[in-house]
C-alpha cells in the first residue's frame, strides 16, 4: 500500500529564551528561539507521519507559518513512493510553483518553509526504512545520492558526472569511517560559554565547567564595542588556556574594513576563524576580509545566512570562506545541502556545520555524518557547532560524549518533538505564553 500523505500540520513554537539572554550576539540581543514545526500525517496504519521544523528566533515565525500553508497543497494526497523515486524532481516541484517562487526566488520565508516541509518528507523516508537519516543517506549509491540534487545553476561549479566520480572514490572506505563514527563520534565545539550578553562571572562559570566536560574548542561572540571583545577574548583565553582553540563570531555588523580592523586587534588571541564578519550576501567583501586575514592566522567562516546553493557556489568560486557553514533550515533541506557538500568538497573547503538554536544540532549531526563518511572522507579542519539549549523537549536529543556527537540510532531526523512541549510553547495560547 502506497504511504499517501493526507494531513500536513503546521505549529507556531517559540520558546522565551531572551529572558536568560541564550542566544544573545551583536546582530540579535534578545532572541526567542522558535520553530515553524510541521508534521506530515499520513494514510499509514501504524501513525507513520513525518516531522520537520525550520528555525527563526521569534517575531516573524507566524509568516513561516502561512508560508508552509501555502505550499503544502504542492503535497498533500502524494505518496511517499512517489517523492522517494524521483528526489530531484521533488525538490524542483516543491521550489517550482511560479508564484510562490516569485516571493523568493529560493530565499527568505518561503525558502524557510520549504526546509521545514523538505526536512519533514526525509523524516517520514528514514522512519519509513527504520534508518536514522544520516545513515539512510550513506546506505545510498553514489547514483542514488547524485539523483538528489537539482544542479540547476550549479553546473558551471560541478557537473553531476564530477560528483559521481566524488562519491564513488570515497565509498570503499565508507564502511570503515561509520565504524570510527560510532566508536567515537564526530569533533564539536561549544558557543554556550560566549554569548554575548552573558555577564563575566556567567562566562568562567561556563568555560570551566567545559573545560571539565572535555571541550576543546570554543566561540566568543563578538561584534560589539571593540573594546569589550578585546577585554572579553583575554577574559575566554584565561579560561581556557593557550592549547585550546579559539573562534569568533560577528553575527554580520561589520561593514568589510570594520572587519579587518577589528580582526587585526582580535589577532593576538589566535582566533581560529572570524565568522559572518560581515553581510552574508557580500561575497566580494568576504573574499576582501579573507585576504586581510588569513596572513593573521585566521580564516573567514560564513554560511548560516546563506540563502541557497548559488550563493555557495559564488563564496567558493571567490575563495571567500575557509570553513563552509551549511545551516539545515537556511537552505531548503537535504537535497540543497547535499549540494553545497559536493561543492564544498571538490574546492577542498571543510564543512563546519551551523546549530544552536532549536533543534538545529540534532538536525545537523546528520548531515556532518554523511559528509564524513561518504562525501569529504576528512575529518581535517572540520567541526560541528554545539549549544546546550532546549535539547529536553526533542524524544531523541543529541548524544554527546567528551566533546563529540555520537551517532544517533532511532530511525528519522531526530527532529520529533515532546507533545507536551510543543502544547506548553505554541504561540501565543501555549502554558508558557500566557502570563
Amino acid at each position: 500500500m502506497a504511504t499517501i500523505i493526507n494531513n500536513v500540520v503546521v505549529r507556531d513554537i517559540r520558546f522565551p529564551t531572551s529572558q536568560g539572554l541564550h542566544g544573545s550576539d551583536a546582530m540579535n540581543a534578545a532572541p526567542d528561539y522558535s520553530a515553524t514545526y510541521v508534521v506530515l500525517e499520513t494514510n499509514d496504519p501504524g501513525g507513520l507521519s513525518g516531522h520537520g521544523l525550520t528555525f527563526t528566533i521569534g517575531r516573524g515565525n507566524e509568516i513561516c507559518v502561512e508560508a508552509v500553508r501555502s505550499l503544502s497543497y504542492l503535497m498533500l494526497g502524494e505518496s511517499l513512493e512517489s517523492f522517494t523515486a524521483d528526489m530531484r524532481g521533488f525538490w524542483r516541484r516543491i521550489t517550482g510553483d511560479s508564484q510562490l517562487r516569485w516571493i523568493g526566488p529560493e530565499k527568505g520565508a518561503i525558502h524557510l518553509a520549504t526546509a521545514a516541509l523538505v526536512n519533514a518528507l526525509w523524516d517520514l523516508w528514514a522512519k519509513s526504512e527504520g534508518k536514522p537519516v544520516w545513515k539512510l543517506l550513506v546506505d545510498m549509491t553514489p547514483e542514488q545520492v547524485v539523483a538528489c540534487v537539482n544542479f540547476r545553476y550549479i553546473s558551471d561549479a560541478i557537473t553531476s558526472d564530477e560528483a559521481l566520480d566524488m562519491l564513488r572514490r570515497q565509498a570503499d572506505k565508507k564502511a570503515e569511517r561509520e565504524q570510527e563514527m560510532r566508536e567515537k563520534g564526530y569533533p564539536a565545539y561549544t558557543t554556550s560559554a560566549g554569548w554575548l550578553g552573558y555577564s563575566d562571572d556567567e562566562i568562567r562559570q561556563r568555560c570551566r565547567d567545559a573545560v571539565s566536560g572535555g571541550w576543546t574548542h570554543f566561540k566568543q561572540k563578538v561584534g560589539g564595542d571593540i573594546e569589550d571583545d578585546i577585554r572579553r577574548a583575554r577574559l575566554l583565553r584565561s579560561e581556557i588556556g593557550d592549547e585550546r582553540t579559539l573562534m569568533m563570531d560577528a553575527n554580520q555588523v561589520w561593514d568589510v574594513g570594520q572587519a579587518i580592523d577589528s580582526m587585526k586587534r582580535l589577532a593576538e588571541f589566535r582566533p581560529w576563524w572570524i565568522e559572518e564578519p560581515t553581510s552574508p550576501d557580500d561575497i566580494l567583501g568576504h573574499a576582501a576580509i579573507a585576504r586581510a586575514v588569513r596572513p593573521l592566522g585566521i580564516g573567514v567562516a560564513t554560511g548560516e545566512h546563506c540563502h541557497n546553493q548559488v550563493m555557495f557556489k559564488q563564496l567558493l568560486q571567490a575563495n571567500a570562506i575557509d570553513f563552509c557553514q551549511i545551516d539545515s533550515c537556511r537552505l531548503a533541506g537535504v537535497n540543497e545541502i547535499i549540494a553545497v557538500l559536493l561543492m564544498a568538497a571538490k574546492f577542498g573547503v571543510p564543512v563546519c556545520t551551523h546549530a544552536g538554536g532549536v533543534g538545529l544540532c540534532e538536525y545537523v549531526q546528520h548531515l556532518s555524518l554523511f559528509d564524513y563518511i561518504a562525501v569529504s572522507g576528512s575529518l581535517e579542519n572540520r567541526i560541528l557547532e554545539y549549544v546546550d539549549h532546549l535539547h529536553e523537549h526533542f524524544l531523541d536529543p543529541v548524544v554527546i560524549k567528551d566533546g563529540r556527537y555520537m551517532p544517533p540510532t532511532a530511525p528519522g531526523y531526530s527532529i520529533t518533538m515532546r507533545p507536551e512541549s510543543l502544547a506548553d510553547h505554541q504561540f501565543p495560547q501555549g502554558r508558557v505564553w500566557r502570563v
